[in-house]
């Protein structure tokens, strides 16, 4: 009897084993994959797969649901639409990557046909900038890196790439090679508001303060667009606040308040700052 219940416990654990599906996913990590979703209140997993729409993003080709059976088995209840399209927002929302062992029972394949339609020139340096663009959006910044590094190996002077790797290289604290990205893309592009932002604050990183004020007061004339002023004054306050040079914080304070496009958090933030460097 004893045998019994030990070999019946060692069956039930490895029954568990087979269908354990482990929800800790983020749509962002689940590009080309068959994900399922928390079960419903009918016990229901719904399910689909995950990929980059070029125009859309991230994307789910919602398949139906299926439920696990006691004997461990996946049935599948296909949606009369195989072809529905859910646009997916990179939050916190976690899924279960569906092991390849229960393809056959959901009667799936590992590459879905269609998929190719979405796989069409996947080494040009405009796809790999653009899913470079859309990781660093989404803040996985060094899956961001492997796209766009590739992409410079194709051509490094396509529009917006250096800035793009830039920022990837500052998600990653890597400051001193998104400097030298920058140093060069600031004298081609000197006009460019978002390369200015993302150079000032590579700047105020790298402890370069003379250089990035300098490069404030250039861009107040030769950078039309403004919507990056404040921003830019702020990460520059934002480095005298952590130096505790109060002078400097005061002065650049000063400034901040004169700038367009001032946000509310950005004002609740150097106020924030100005208040612990009075106490």
């Amino acid at each position: 009897m004893k045998y019994m219940c030990i070999l019946a416990l060692l069956c039930i654990t490895e029954l568990k084993a087979q269908i354990n599906l482990t929800f800790n996913k983020r749509f962002v990590e689940s590009e080309d994959k068959w994900v399922a979703f928390k079960p419903d209140k009918d016990s229901s997993y719904p399910f689909g797969f995950i990929y980059i729409d070029a125009q859309a993003g991230l994307t789910l080709n919602f398949e139906g649901s299926f439920k696990i059976l006691s004997d461990g088995r996946f049935v599948a209840k296909k949606s009369d639409n195989t072809n529905t399209k859910i646009r997916l927002e990179p939050n916190n929302v976690l899924v279960a990557f569906i092991p390849e062992n229960k393809f056959q029972e959901l009667q799936i394949s590992l590459i879905p046909d269609w998929l190719t339609y979405y796989k069409t020139d996947t080494n040009s340096v405009e796809r790999l900038y653009r899913w470079g663009y859309m990781y660093n959006g989404w803040g996985e910044c060094a899956k961001a890196l492997s796209f766009l590094e590739k992409a410079k190996t194709i051509n490094s002077k396509h529009k917006g790439l250096m800035v793009e790797l830039s920022y990837s290289y500052n998600c990653l604290e890597q400051y001193d090679k998104a400097e030298m990205l920058l140093d060069e893309e600031i004298k081609i592009n000197p006009g460019d508001s978002y390369t200015n932002k993302e150079f000032i604050y590579t700047l105020t990183k790298n402890n370069k303060i003379a250089k990035a004020t300098i490069q404030f007061e250039a861009l107040l004339t030769t950078v039309k667009d403004k919507q990056y002023h404040a921003e830019n004054c702020y990460n520059i306050l934002q480095y005298y606040y952590k130096q505790k040079d109060k002078e400097n914080f005061a002065k650049w304070y000063k400034i901040l308040q004169l700038q367009p496009n001032l946000s509310k958090m950005i004002i609740q933030y150097s106020d924030n700052m100005k208040r612990e460097l009075e106490k």
